[in-house]
């Protein structure tokens, strides 16, 4: 999970979560199944606000299958309308190699790497990476 929620979300906890989004996008299967979602939102207020920051989940079946990459590049095409000149991502995880790959695959800046500062289920820490797109 791409959220760093310790918690699961109450139903009302995530109605408002979800809400306070700029942007919550879900990718469906042909039976309606949930196959992933991301949020969009400001990366920060005021003169850094035209920086935009998601956060990516994909159900463990689908994963592999070409979600996740529909959902960055559909990412990509709305920050523009909701003027986010920037994508940045803060904390993807060391062990997400799926994500460094497709990030740098899709022409992610990759801008260094904060060490420990994820802190995983298991109780350990993981290094964390950071990336920015200008977006198209």
């Amino acid at each position: 999970m791409a959220f760093p929620q310790t918690d699961p979300l109450s139903p009302q906890e995530a109605a408002g979560f979800f809400a306070g989004q700029s942007l919550s996008a879900v990718a469906q299967g042909p039976d309606g199944a949930i196959l992933g979602l991301y949020i969009l939102h400001p990366n920060n207020l005021g003169r850094c606000g035209h920086i935009g920051n998601a956060s990516y989940a994909v159900s463990r079946d689908s994963r592999g299958h070409g979600v996740e990459e529909a959902l960055v590049r559909h990412c990509l095409a709305s920050c523009r309308g909701m003027g986010f000149s920037i994508l940045q991502f803060n904390a993807v995880v060391d062990s997400n190699k799926a994500a460094l790959h497709l990030y740098e695959k899709l022409g992610f800046t990759h801008l260094g790497v904060i060490p420990g500062g994820f802190w995983d289920k298991t109780g350990a820490y993981q290094d964390i990476h950071l990336f920015y797109i200008q977006t198209p």
